[in-house]
């Protein structure tokens, strides 16, 4: 709060689908990505089906849920967590990441900007991840004498050989998303994204003046913004009707 004071704070996720809030839920957990899954199985749960495709920001980015999409038939649009920086002239100039590096997919090697080669030293299981999803452990043979050395290797020991760690099934997922998310469909699902899910952020923040929950506790604060869902609803219902939009999305994506 800035002035000594902690309050209790929740993570608020909501869904939203042809204009309406379809679902909403509180998370103890502040990193967006841990409550995709949850969120979709309740929502699944609620509903009686599950969305085929769904659409979210580079937050919800983590091999977990691409795989858990991709298990249960689900086709993912999310927008990868480095989609933005990756077009920028100073990513691009980072020499020492495994992006920027040729991959030698025969021998299973990177070649750095000098034309050393990385080799594959070891694997290890990511703990971080339910799936045992393993991290391939690339070494350089030789980085003595390299003029790029300061650009390109972090550590402070100069006889350690630059090492890049590779998630190659998280690689290969998100090559997977980006294509998903460049096609006009993609392109399309996302823009609807942001506007009707930030909008419905913003009307709830600015129009309706709600800025804190008045209670504390998942449940209270869960019961709070499901009557906040409801009242946007009913108010996005009533504007439909009056403008003849009953029964209509945002908007189709444009063919031909």
């Amino acid at each position: 709060m800035r002035n000594g004071q902690l309050k209790p704070g929740y993570n608020v996720q909501i869904a939203v689908n042809s204009e309406y809030i379809t679902g909403v839920e509180v998370f103890s957990n502040r990193n967006d990505h841990g409550t995709l899954e949850p969120f979709l199985r309740q929502l699944e749960k609620k509903h009686g089906k599950k969305y085929s495709k769904v659409t979210a920001d580079a937050g919800y980015e983590s091999m977990d849920n691409y795989l858990y999409l991709e298990e249960n038939g689900q086709m993912s649009f999310i927008k990868p967590a480095n989609h933005e920086q990756a077009k920028t002239k100073k990513f691009k100039s980072q020499i020492g990441r495994a992006e920027n590096m040729c991959y030698d997919e025969k021998r299973d090697c990177y070649i750095c900007a000098e034309g050393r080669t990385l080799s594959l030293k070891r694997e290890s299981e990511d703990r971080k991840s339910r799936y045992g999803v393993m991290i391939s452990h690339y070494r350089c043979e030789n980085c003595s004498e390299c003029p790029r050395r300061p650009e390109c290797c972090q550590a402070a020991d100069k006889e350690k050989q630059k090492e890049i760690r590779v998630r190659k099934l998280l690689k290969e997922k998100r090559a997977r998303s980006e294509a998903n998310i460049t096609t006009e469909e993609g392109v399309f699902l996302r823009l609807c994204r942001s506007i009707q899910v930030e909008g419905a952020f913003g009307l709830l923040k600015n129009d309706f003046g709600f800025r804190r929950f008045l209670s504390t506790g998942k449940t209270n604060v869960r019961t709070e913004l499901f009557l906040l869902a409801m009242g946007f609803n009913l108010k996005k219902l009533w504007k439909k009707r009056e403008n003849g939009r009953l029964k209509t999305h945002l908007s189709t994506v444009k063919t031909g």
